[in-house]
């Protein structure tokens, strides 16, 4: 591990600009994606959750530095705890859903089931709504070549509707007007 890309994490902040900050510190030292994305995926490390921010921005302007690890992050998973990490993680998992439905296929069909049955978890269990959010549009997405889902998600989203905020009413709203 690099220690001043560690020293960099521990000291990173949930505010935008530390953020950005460390990403833009990865876009000029590209080799070290590889610590950033090991720090964040080690969920005993007290810091990971701030790996998972860093690693968030930089994988939203250059999603193709996961590719070689979108296996170990999928695998990984389900596995999340943390709600800083999760919401960080589960837009990330939208990114990889997004990309395989508008690009060629990167997914695999494992990737595709756990990515599936994770966003469905997230949607159960008691998170935060920026991570359900992101978890509904991933599983839209996924419904697209996936009609088996829609049925589960609509039920879902229905029943949920009423005693969430209206964060959530707003994405569930419009994804049920798509469905």
């Amino acid at each position: 591990m690099n220690e001043i890309l560690y020293t960099k994490i521990t000291n990173s902040t949930a505010h935008r600009a530390s953020r950005e900050e460390n990403a833009a510190y990865i876009f000029n030292n590209p080799s070290l994606f590889n610590d950033l994305f090991r720090t964040a995926i080690t969920i005993t490390d007290k810091n990971h959750h701030k790996a998972c921010w860093i690693m968030e921005l930089v994988l939203e302007q250059q999603l193709n530095l996961i590719f070689p690890k979108k296996d170990i992050f999928c695998t990984i998973l389900p596995q999340f705890r943390n709600e800083s990490a999760l919401r960080s993680i589960s837009k990330i998992a939208l990114f990889l859903v997004d990309y395989d439905n508008r690009k060629t296929k990167l997914l695999s069909d494992k990737n595709i089931e756990i990515i599936t049955e994770t966003c469905f978890d997230w949607l159960i269990n008691d998170t935060k709504v920026a991570s359900k959010a992101y978890a509904i549009q991933s599983l839209y997405l996924l419904g697209k070549e996936n009609p088996w889902i829609y049925p589960e998600l609509k039920q879902l989203l229905q029943q949920g509707f009423p005693d969430h905020s209206p964060a959530y009413q707003s994405v569930a709203r419009k994804i049920l007007k798509k469905i």
